[in-house]
């Protein structure tokens, strides 16, 4: 028996032995070892990202008629240009053709083999393509190409000419061209995820799909497909792209580049499980990592959706308030593997776990998973989550059950990685050992994503700006404090104070026994907004910054109209209400006086990114299953109740972008980088103060005119780190781990030792001018 035993570790070790001097680090391999890529596929792929982007957001490119005749002007126009401008052997010429025409060129060159039978075909060579990756010699080379096109076919226009809704378009003259370029007509959005066009993530993608050819080079004999992930992909079409090089540098492994799947192609799991045992065989490291993911369509499997929305945004138009932090994000994965050596020696660690944590903003965030649910054999997804920049980083724990009490634990090990280590990482991933457990933390570059803003109760101010206090009225040498404004405090994300809302409520002084503020006209409750954070002189008794950015006027609605409001930025909002007790029926439009266009919506509830809470939906399914409970159509209507959609359109996006989400009730934005932050906190308080005139009822929370406990800075910041679904527990997860809205009253309640809903008459003092001023300024 335990020479049996004896020869069975002999055996295991020097298969350990076997697979360790095989082991090649991914960093480590180099031209030698696989190709030399003839392109420069970093700028190459940062190109026609740019490139797929501009593609997806011309509509009119996708019509029929105008796909149509751009395979005509590509056939017959374009390719025999080209053709009799390349000599065989030698650079392709610098010129590049109208942009229709350049959509069917790469859609075909996509398509390695059929492109280089049909080049062959027609021109008995192949044709490639320049490598121009800069905007002036882009510009050169397309006028370069209206010179020669114009000058050789006369008649020929050189912009494609065709309405795209024609009834009659042009005849097709090639099916499997059509179908090529129909078949791409989503390509961006399996690309559209902002941190691919990051050098840093380039350069570790083009190492990988360098290791990939390494791996197809070894084993290609091996698997019959290799299912490559999402980096390696874009690395692959780039390559393919600029057909003379790929052809050139795969000359060698022609064969064996057949066998990578399709980005539209189906797999099953058993495929991409082969896939990833190779790439651990060779390198040793998980084959997936954060950015990297699976990208093609799974064979009766659907993939969870990011619960992140990140598209690239052009331009940050609130970089003007000087107040707002911009709020990065990136994603993170995390790999566990257990060490043969824990098998050989017969560890016991059943009751050993590791637990996740960040090293800044989230303290209470605990991730436990159990040592026994991961491998010796491969690498096995543990997290996959998404972090802001400012967390700094991840620990993960060894910790083991039974610490000072019996349901507790003690810590044995832990390690640390943090983004800026990982940044600067090869392929952006570092793998670390504790105790015979490697764990591997890969990330993505750090990318803008929406900013979030909340707004707190805080203490009545005087007409101009500073908090009504004794504090205040002794340095103003007790001359009475004129005006009461209601006021909120916008925090963002990280807690930090950003503006002051002020809401106009009473004019006049108070002194005792003789004064009392009263209450302003309707037309004068006007809402305004300052720019930064109170000036504190005393405590939390301080002065509103002077800079307004923003107001909102009352003014008389027209026909049809309940209420409407002139802002400082040009817009004007109207609401309409179908009940006079409740908030369900509302509407809204909103105008700009400068334009006519309706180039905006205002929808009620969350609407398009926003809406999607697959996740979320099955986990409510999961807990209703196992509480027997059912929920009502009012309850699921209750989710979107004070929700509203921002939606702008333009030519770009004649379908709508939802820019802003924001909630009137809780007095939350969630804001694009894109949109004013100004005008949609403009547009939520102007709604709750419609709201609760007309209704008759302090929905908001209005009457708060105290600053009220928030949760500890750093416990668990709002947004600081999110679960992707994949990574959802079935027994429950926090809701401040899952997107704001989600669970939105949840992640938004204030300390729980207070009382939010109702704040005794008492605790104010006389002097801000008496609860009823406030009722008649907010309800009446």
């Amino acid at each position: 028996m335990l020479e049996a035993r004896h020869r069975h570790m002999s055996k295991s070790n020097q298969t350990l032995n076997d697979m360790s001097s095989s082991v090649r680090s991914l960093s480590e391999i180099s031209e030698p070892d696989t190709v030399h890529f003839g392109v420069d596929l970093v700028s190459a792929a940062r190109r026609n990202i740019g490139f797929l982007r501009s593609v997806s957001e011309c509509h009119w490119l996708h019509q029929r008629a105008t796909i149509s005749e751009a395979i005509r002007r590509y056939d017959k126009v374009w390719m025999p240009l080209i053709s009799d401008l390349t000599v065989e052997g030698s650079t392709p010429p610098m010129i590049l053709p109208p942009f229709d025409v350049e959509w069917v060129w790469f859609c075909h060159t996509l398509n390695p083999v059929g492109y280089r039978k049909y080049c062959e075909s027609r021109f008995s060579k192949l044709i490639g393509k320049p490598a121009i990756f800069n905007e002036e010699n882009e510009e050169y080379a397309l006028m370069r190409c209206k010179e020669i096109w114009v000058q050789r076919y006369p008649y020929e226009p050189f912009e494609n000419e065709v309405e795209s809704d024609s009834q009659d378009p042009p005849p097709l003259i090639s099916e499997d061209l059509f179908n090529e370029v129909q078949k791409q007509k989503f390509l961006y959005s399996k690309l559209s995820e902002p941190y691919l066009c990051e050098l840093v993530y380039l350069i570790a993608a083009r190492q990988r799909y360098r290791g990939f050819l390494y791996m197809l080079l070894r084993f290609g004999n091996e698997c019959l497909r290799f299912v490559p992930a999402l980096d390696i992909i874009l690395m692959l079409l780039t390559h393919q792209s600029y057909p003379t090089v790929y052809v050139e540098d795969l000359k060698g492994m022609w064969d064996y580049m057949g066998k990578i799947v399709g980005l539209w192609e189906t797999v099953k799991q058993k495929e991409v499980e082969e896939t990833k045992k190779l790439w651990e065989r060779t390198f040793d490291q998980p084959y997936e990592k954060a950015g990297g993911g699976m990208a093609v369509e799974f064979d009766k499997i659907n993939l969870a959706k990011p619960p992140i929305y990140w598209e690239v945004s052009d331009v940050d138009v609130n970089t003007k308030y000087k107040s707002m932090i911009p709020r990065f994000l990136l994603e993170v994965c995390v790999f566990v593997r257990l060490d043969a050596r824990m098998k050989a020696t017969n560890g016991d660690k059943k009751h050993n776990f590791l637990r996740l944590r960040m090293v800044r903003c989230h303290r209470e965030l605990k991730l436990d998973k159990s040592i026994p649910t991961f491998s010796y054999d491969s690498w096995c997804k543990a997290w996959h989550l998404y972090c802001e920049f400012g967390t700094r980083g991840l620990m993960v724990e060894l910790r083991g059950r039974g610490g000072r009490c019996f349901k507790g634990s003690k810590l044995l090990n832990s390690m640390e990685f943090y983004w800026n280590d990982l940044l600067r990482a090869p392929s952006i991933t570092l793998t670390r050992e504790i105790d015979q457990v490697r764990v591997a933390a890969s990330v993505t570059p750090p990318v803008q994503a929406s900013y979030l803003l909340k707004c707190v109760p805080d203490r009545v101010t005087d007409d101009s700006g500073a908090m009504i206090s004794d504090v205040i009225l002794k340095l103003n040498n007790y001359r009475p404090q004129k005006g009461r404004w209601l006021s909120r405090t916008v925090l963002d994300h990280a807690g930090r104070e950003c503006f002051v809302v002020r809401i106009r409520v009473g004019e006049g002084f108070w002194r005792r026994g003789a004064e009392t503020p009263s209450a302003v006209n309707w037309e004068d409750r006007i809402i305004e907004i300052r720019e930064g954070s109170w000036s504190y002189v005393a405590g939390s008794i301080g002065r509103a910054p002077e800079k307004v950015v923003g107001t909102a006027t009352p003014k008389e609605p027209p026909e049809q109209w309940q209420a409407a409001w002139h802002f400082s930025t040009g817009d004007e909002l109207l609401i309409n209400s179908g009940s006079s007790t409740s908030s369900t029926g509302l509407n809204f439009c909103l105008r700009s006086q400068e334009s006519s266009d309706s180039s905006v919506m205002l929808l009620r509830g969350r609407k398009m990114q926003y809406q999607d809470q697959e996740a979320a939906k099955t986990m409510a399914e999961r807990t209703d299953k196992e509480t027997g409970s059912k929920i009502s159509e009012d309850e699921k209507e209750d989710d979107d109740d004070g929700f509203v959609t921002l939606i702008r359109f333009t030519e770009e996006n004649p379908t709508g972008r939802a820019t802003a989400l924001l909630n009137w009730k809780l007095l939350v934005v969630e804001v694009l980088p894109e949109e004013d932050a100004i005008l949609v906190l403009l547009l939520c308080v102007s709604i709750l103060r419609t709201v609760s005139e007309m209704i008759k009822e302090d929905v908001g929370s209005l009457l708060i005119r105290r600053r009220l406990k928030e949760a500890k800075l750093g416990a668990r910041d709002w947004g600081s780190v999110v679960l992707h679904p994949s990574s959802l527990s079935s027994s429950g997860t926090s809701p401040y781990l899952q997107p704001w809205y989600w669970n939105a009253n949840k992640v938004m309640a204030r300390h729980e030792n207070d009382n939010v809903t109702r704040q005794p008459t008492s605790n104010y003092s006389p002097v801000e001018g008496g609860d009823m001023l406030y009722k008649r300024g907010i309800i009446a």
